[in-house]
């Protein structure tokens, strides 16, 4: 494959081989995008591909505004949506989008994840959001596009900050993740679908389930990412 952005197709190629592999998509639903910053460009995965026929060649480059720079196949219809949050949302290198049951099933529940243990602690200091389903005349317009108002206005509704709560549930639709490249907005789609169906084992056991108390929220989160972490190896 001779490109200029060779390695930014294979970084997202391999992105959305791992979400297969992770058991995240079924068939062709889903997909990742990578983004070039300084080439103002992203890659993401062709529309309808199932992914044991997907290669690297086959990813397609995009602008921020849509316009594809290569590549010869239709990108995923949810481009619009990759667009729009990496042109308002600068520190973000990677966005993943599945149907994952357990994330689904929540957001077709229009309900937030609720902060019930340490693993989900581990990755975040609240509840998963879930942003209200799209209105009428947002679904008449520009589809793809206002689903990413849809996210945008559900952060800012929420008080929420996109770089300390990587993941969202659009409700009656499902889960968008992102990190600083696509591997880390795979890892994020992961955790989501794990806390998912952790939060509905668990009020499935005990229907009045307390959400974590505040000082295990505070060890956990920061025993991995305050200034003083010491999960892991330096």
């Amino acid at each position: 494959m001779s490109s200029k952005y060779k390695e930014l197709k294979q970084e997202c190629y391999e992105a959305n081989m791992q979400l297969n592999e992770l058991g995240l998509v079924i068939y062709t639903f889903g997909n990742v995008s990578a983004v070039d910053r300084e080439n103002g460009v992203f890659a993401i995965k062709p529309s309808g591909v199932p992914y044991e026929d997907l290669k690297a060649e086959d990813i397609v480059i995009l602008d921020f505004d849509n316009n594809v720079v290569e590549g010869e196949m239709r990108p995923s219809s949810d481009t619009k949506t990759h667009a729009y949050l990496y042109k308002n949302w600068e520190n973000i290198g990677g966005i993943a989008h599945t149907h994952a049951t357990y994330s689904v099933a929540w957001a077709q529940s229009q309900k937030d994840i609720p902060i019930f243990g340490t693993t989900h602690a581990d990755h975040l200091t609240q509840d998963i959001p879930c942003a209200p389903p799209m209105r009428d005349d947002l679904i008449e317009g520009n589809y793809e596009h206002n689903t990413g108002i849809q996210i945008l206005d559900c952060f800012k509704d929420k008080n929420i900050s996109y770089e300390e709560v990587p993941m969202v549930l659009l409700g009656n639709h499902g889960p968008f993740t992102w990190g600083k490249n696509a591997a880390k907005a795979v890892y994020h789609s992961k955790v989501l679908e794990a806390v998912a169906e952790m939060a509905y084992l668990t009020l499935q056991i005990n229907p009045d389930a307390p959400r974590l108390k505040d000082s295990l929220i505070k060890k956990h989160y920061e025993r991995k990412h305050g200034k003083d972490a010491y999960y892991g190896q330096k």
